[in-house]
């Protein structure tokens, strides 16, 4: 049976050794009207006995992508091992690599574009491979409010892809591949009948809002209830609830679920010169003008909001540092990088990365402002010195004052216009 409109997509990543764990996914994959789209880093020689070997193991049809196919429920498709693919407007579009964004970021390119095609219809899967790709993806997907699977990395040769994507703190489940059908099943089952019921009340997003601000508290009145109730009602279906009723009782008697369901909320996509072209701006226009005005021996004073795990702080002490040159020890420079996540705060604290979060760093300030630690990088003690995080809720707290210059980018998207004003 083919549905023109699949209900959910599933979108696969998988690199070296990821054949035996896409047969036994697809050993345990029912016939229930979504769609599966595999994106492999593939050689030219290997690709094309795999939508043979694959259509053995799976009851549906698996077949290879082609550049404007429509997406139909109960279908499998594979990216061609030499191209980029995207989803847009529900059909499938394949440039050459040599034409895409970045060298080997197949994954990270489908799914960022899945989540903005399909929004919280998206469920994300990174199995065994190689190196990062696929997690710059998996924080889109749970943006828009999809669900993040990963393969339980240990044990497994290649696994530093999933690793690196459970690394994000933006995964789900982390499972073995015989596994996730099942769980996928009963979480899109238990999803349809949340939007069957038609629970678009302000009643129980409200209930839920003031436990949060009773208990933890943080105060999410003035942020678009329509966000909020997505994320409300992923986190039910991902506990098997039914109906956000039942799901209320579960998080007034379990304060770690209602934890976890407020780090949902405060959910951003950051990372390092994130948006080049607002940086570009930042660093040829806004900080020159600002180092040409100081008075000698004057403080430079920058706030940046909603700063998650810190790359963007980072970021801005870098540009800072590149411009004050041999006037660096000349100013104190003071960026206070704020959040209403400790989580992430403590995070952001320790300035240690993953090589993968690096990806947009250039090489001469890598050099300049990191220090292998491990495997990761540390940012420089003279960077660090620079950023002061500290925990801050814009709603509640009053605002930092005397500032050169205030970053809200990732945060007023999720207000209300009252708020944003």
């Amino acid at each position: 049976m083919f549905s023109a409109e699949p209900h959910h997509i599933i979108a696969i990543g998988a690199s070296a050794g990821g054949l035996d764990e896409l047969n036994t996914f697809f050993d345990h994959t029912p016939s229930d009207g979504v769609s599966y789209v595999i994106v492999q880093h593939l050689s030219a020689d290997f690709k094309s006995h795999m939508v043979a070997l694959l259509s053995r193991h799976s009851k549906l049809v698996v077949q290879e992508a082609e550049n404007g196919m429509s997406i139909r429920g109960n279908q499998v498709y594979m990216i061609p091992n030499d191209k980029f693919m995207t989803v847009r407007g529900h059909s499938l579009y394949l440039t050459d690599k040599k034409d895409g964004p970045g060298s080997h970021m197949t994954i990270n390119t489908f799914f960022t574009s899945l989540a903005a095609d399909y929004g919280p219809k998206a469920i994300g899967v990174v199995l065994s491979g190689l190196g990062s790709d696929g997690s710059d993806g998996v924080k889109a997907i749970k943006k828009a409010g999809g669900l993040v699977i990963a393969r339980e990395p240990e044990g497994t040769e290649f696994h530093s892809m999933p690793a690196n994507a459970i690394a994000t703190g933006m995964v789900d489940f982390i499972l073995e591949p015989e596994a996730m059908p099942a769980l996928i099943e009963d979480y899109v089952k238990r999803e349809l009948d949340l939007l069957a019921a038609g629970i678009h009340d302000e009643k129980h997003t409200g209930e839920i809002i003031e436990l949060i601000s009773q208990q933890l508290p943080l105060d999410f009145s003035d942020y678009k209830h329509s966000t909020i109730l997505r994320r409300i009602k992923r986190r039910a279906a991902a506990n098997n609830f039914g109906d956000l009723e039942s799901y209320i009782q579960f998080i007034k008697a379990t304060p770690a679920e209602l934890d976890l369901l407020a780090r949902d909320f405060l959910i951003s996509v950051t990372g390092f010169f994130r948006d080049t072209e607002s940086f570009d701006f930042i660093e040829k226009q806004i900080v020159p003008s600002i180092i040409s005005e100081l008075a000698p021996g004057q403080e430079i004073r920058m706030w940046v909001t909603g700063c998650a795990t810190g790359e963007e702080a980072y970021s801005m002490a870098m540009l800072v540092s590149e411009q004050l040159g041999d006037k660096i020890n000349g100013h104190v420079v003071k960026i206070f990088a704020t959040d209403i996540d400790s989580a992430a705060l403590a995070q952001a604290g320790k300035g240690l990365y993953k090589p993968g979060t690096l990806a947009s760093v250039s090489p001469e300030r890598l050099e300049r402002f990191f220090r292998m630690e491990g495997n990761d990088y540390r940012v420089s003690p003279a960077l660090r010195k620079m950023v002061i995080f500290a925990q801050h809720d814009l709603v509640k707290n009053p605002p930092y004052c005397n500032m050169h210059f205030v970053s809200c980018r990732n945060v007023l998207i999720y207000m209300t216009p009252a708020l944003q004003k």
